[in-house]
């Protein structure tokens, strides 16, 4: 069983720390069954970050269904993605329904669930300008990040000093997060996939507001759970919290 991690606008694999071996971990499993977590990088980012990225997120997708067959990973998937890459794995999940066994989706946002203010709430507009500004002042634009994204701070230095390191090792050029900004802001998901969904969202998201996950769970009746404190990037936050919930809805299905 493959499960295929996603992550969001100018991040890539390494953004997920150790999420990976711990989601693997939790899961429940079998003897009969081998359970396999990766994560892929869009076009723009990581290994891709030389690639232009696409223009819309249907691209993306299809971007990453090419990743999986060049890898001899063939369907059906489960994918767990949050921010942009939700949006991907959405899009991927309705277009392909067959190759999308399970989605969870975290502190994404589309339309028509969610308006321009609060798909990015207007409070990160200047922060987020300073740093397009500041683009190869990686320090800086790190820093802001964490800040902007990140509610749990005990490892913050080490965290920044380790996104710093990954944004010098694979620079995303400006001009494809402008891309990965517009094609984020055209998505728009008319019905929801066929696949079971489970939402999660963090109630203190200073990002992107909560209302978008729970009008997005409540159209699709999907479960969702809230987490209580952590910022718009949960599993950095809380992964142990995000692999139980998982993994619990996982033995519920």
């Amino acid at each position: 069983m493959s499960w295929v991690l996603l992550r969001g606008l100018t991040r890539e694999a390494r953004h997920w720390g150790d999420f990976a071996g711990q989601l693997e971990r939790a899961l429940p499993g079998s003897a009969q069954e081998t359970t396999r977590v990766l994560a892929l990088d869009l076009p723009g980012n990581g290994v891709f970050h030389k690639e232009a990225s696409p223009p819309s997120v249907a691209a993306m997708a299809d971007f990453a269904r090419a990743q999986l067959l060049a890898q001899g990973l063939p369907p059906p998937y489960q994918l767990v993605a949050m921010s942009l890459g939700g949006m991907v794995a959405a899009d991927w999940a309705l277009r392909f329904p067959g190759e999308v066994d399970r989605l969870v989706l975290i502190n994404t946002s589309m339309r028509p669930l969610g308006s321009v203010t609060e798909r990015l709430r207007p409070g990160n507009w200047l922060p987020l300008a300073m740093v397009a500004a500041r683009w190869s002042d990686a320090p800086y634009a790190e820093s802001t990040i964490h800040r902007l994204t990140c509610n749990r701070a005990s490892q913050q230095g080490a965290d920044i000093a380790a996104w710093t390191h990954i944004r010098k090792d694979a620079p995303v050029s400006a001009a494809n997060a402008t891309r990965q900004l517009r094609a984020a802001a055209a998505f728009t998901m008319a019905a929801p996939p066929p696949c079971p969904t489970l939402v999660l969202s963090s109630a203190a998201d200073h990002l992107v507001h909560p209302r978008c996950s729970a009008r997005l769970a409540q159209a699709w009746q999907a479960v969702h759970h809230v987490h209580p404190w952590a910022g718009h990037d949960l599993p950095h936050d809380d992964a142990e919290w995000v692999c139980r919930r998982i993994a619990g809805w996982m033995e519920g299905i």
